[in-house]
């Protein structure tokens, strides 16, 4: 029988989307292919030393300036952007991770847009998935979603218009299935005079060529800059968990970007991102001036039911530093310098302890251990468990902004305007 060409074209396209999918889907364990690893907690497995010296660093890869985005690390790479003030672009560095030498970087140019004073141009992580590279940018006049492949070729781009917000752009894309999703939070209140109010948006494409699949509004209040991040609940049904301060935590369904559900449970800005625990959103609102929570909700078993807050921690709760997960319990940071242990199920604190100094930057957990650096770049290494019990602390001699990661027994962090590599075989 002759299949009539559209449908060949049909199934060609479907069965490319299958196994484009089956692809993306497979992960490298001891990879770190997003903001805070794989599935959003921070954690890897691996060991850390309890202290380390210059000597002890397997490389150190100059950046040319300082900035908060971290590192994603893939198939012995690793992708971070820096911000190039020479030429007022945006650079995408390919770094092997064994040797520290670029493998490639390429340029975009970016728009003068106002920052906030502990924030950067390359304030953003890279997301890779199997063979791609998703980065996401923006200035005054431009919101990018960038695809492209490990050799550094742009495979589709979309600009989804003006950014506007008054502590600059944040977030980064997540990968969920077989999509892009860019939370796309601006400001609409608490605007200096002469600005108008701005959207709130989440905004789903398609992984593999850039496409609409779809696109939700929210309710507009301050910029927020969690990354969304995937739940499949037991009948096997995707969504996209968000959090953000004028719908609190709430579920979209991830074929079609429909509501399904929210909680109202945030008073101010979210900068953290949310972590999925079970059945549990762990996520947090705070403000430079105080007033932090770390708020667990419990996503709905089905259509009838709705969501419930479970519990509020308020005391040394993080604002800006996303927890970190050490089997069923929060590594938390303040950005004051308290650092807890949560248990996740009921919020009960079983320690809290001042390590000093201010955060911005997230904690991890690599194996029975928490790696938390202080933004003038003091290394607090801590025993996961229920006493509190610091092993070890390290100068780095350097400004830290921006988040750690781990892989293949190798830490990376961003110090000033410099990578570093610390490689545990070495450093122990």
């Amino acid at each position: 029988m002759k299949i009539p060409k559209h449908a060949a074209l049909a199934l060609t396209i479907c069965l490319f989307s299958l196994n484009w999918q089956g692809k993306h889907q497979q992960a490298n364990g001891e990879d770190w292919p997003a903001f805070r690893g794989a599935d959003g907690k921070g954690a890897a497995v691996g060991t850390l030393p309890n202290s380390w010296d210059e000597s002890d660093y397997r490389w150190r890869h100059p950046l040319g300036s300082r900035d908060v985005g971290s590192m994603s690390i893939a198939a012995g790479q690793v992708y971070l952007l820096a911000f190039d003030p020479k030429s007022s672009s945006l650079t995408l560095h390919s770094v092997n991770l064994e040797s520290g030498l670029t493998t490639w970087k390429m340029a975009f140019p970016i728009g003068e847009y106002h920052l906030h004073a502990r924030n950067s141009y390359a304030a953003s992580t890279p997301t890779v998935a199997h063979d791609r590279i998703y980065i996401a940018y923006a200035d005054d006049q431009h919101t990018w979603l960038r695809c492209l492949d490990t050799k550094g070729v742009e495979l589709w781009a979309r600009d989804f218009g003006p950014w506007q917000s008054d502590h600059g752009f944040a977030t980064s894309p997540a990968v969920i299935d077989s999509l892009v999703v860019l939370y796309d939070s601006q400001q609409a209140d608490e605007l200096p005079p002469g600005k108008t109010p701005s959207h709130e948006r989440m905004i789903a494409v398609d992984a593999a060529t850039g496409a609409d699949r779809w696109m939700t509004s929210l309710n507009a209040t301050r910029t927020c800059y969690g990354l969304p991040v995937g739940y499949r609940t037991r009948e096997g049904k995707l969504q996209v968990i968000g959090a953000g301060t004028g719908n609190g935590v709430f579920g979209l369904d991830a074929a079609s970007g429909k509501l399904l559900w929210e909680l109202p449970v945030f008073d101010k800005r979210v900068v953290s991102s949310p972590i999925v625990y079970g059945d549990l959103v762990i996520a947090a609102c705070g403000s430079g001036g105080g007033g932090n929570s770390v708020v667990a909700v419990k996503i709905p078993g089905n259509q009838s039911a709705s969501p419930e807050m479970v519990y509020r921690v308020e005391r040394a709760a993080a604002y800006v530093p996303t927890c970190a997960v050490d089997g069923d319990c929060l590594m938390m940071v303040s950005d004051n310098g308290i650092a807890s242990r949560v248990r996740i199920a009921d919020g009960e604190v079983i320690w809290s302890e001042r390590l000093g100094g201010n955060y911005g930057a997230s904690p991890i957990v690599v194996g029975d251990k928490m790696l938390a650096i202080s933004l003038d770049g003091t290394a607090s290494i801590l025993q996961c468990g229920n006493e509190f019990k610091r092993l070890g602390q390290v100068a780095l001699g350097g400004a830290v902004g921006a988040s750690p990661a781990y892989a293949n027994g190798k830490l990376l962090i961003r110090v000033d305007s410099e990578l570093r590599c610390l490689a545990m075989d070495a450093a122990l």
